[in-house]
């Protein structure tokens, strides 16, 4: 029964995110202003992508990044030239391949990811808030750990 009810639970936030869930809720409590309200969510989880890229010590392509997103290359090009024209994200020079441009979050880019993750996490903690803290605990330690092995036998 644990694994049915494990897998009932990742449709559900799979299902929540495909509704853009988060986005709603943040334009329904006017978490967006400016320029950024008009941006489709998916430019964000496009800064998203570069971000953790650029952790990872890699870039991104506009290719690459369709990929991890999910969409076709077109799809990213939108995404990545509304992030551009937005102040979000800069093209880069690849040293290995000139022939690529890389993404890249600009300071403005890394401000809305900032705002972003603030907005997030103070949901998750709303939604979490009657918890006990050793069961806030709990699920960050499990969850990660199921993020890790399941990503492990998953395709990227």
């Amino acid at each position: 029964m644990d694994v049915a009810d494990i897998e009932t639970a990742v449709v559900a936030l799979r299902r929540s995110r495909q509704r853009r869930a988060l986005a709603r809720l943040a334009e329904r409590r006017g978490e967006h202003a400016g320029h950024q309200a008009r941006l489709p969510d998916a430019v964000f989880e496009l800064l998203d992508a570069v971000e953790a890229a650029e952790g990872e010590g890699a870039a991104l392509t506009v290719t690459e990044a369709a990929t991890l997103l999910g969409v076709d290359q077109p799809r990213s090009s939108r995404l990545a030239s509304q992030g551009l024209q937005a102040g979000l994200l800069r093209r880069e020079d690849d040293q290995h391949d000139g022939r690529r441009s890389l993404l890249a979050l600009t300071p403005e880019g890394r401000d809305a990811l900032a705002r972003i993750r603030t907005f997030r996490r103070g949901i998750i903690a709303e939604a979490t808030a009657s918890w006990a803290a050793e069961d806030r605990a709990a699920l960050a330690h499990l969850l990660t750990r199921f993020v890790r092995d399941f990503s492990a036998i998953t395709p990227h």
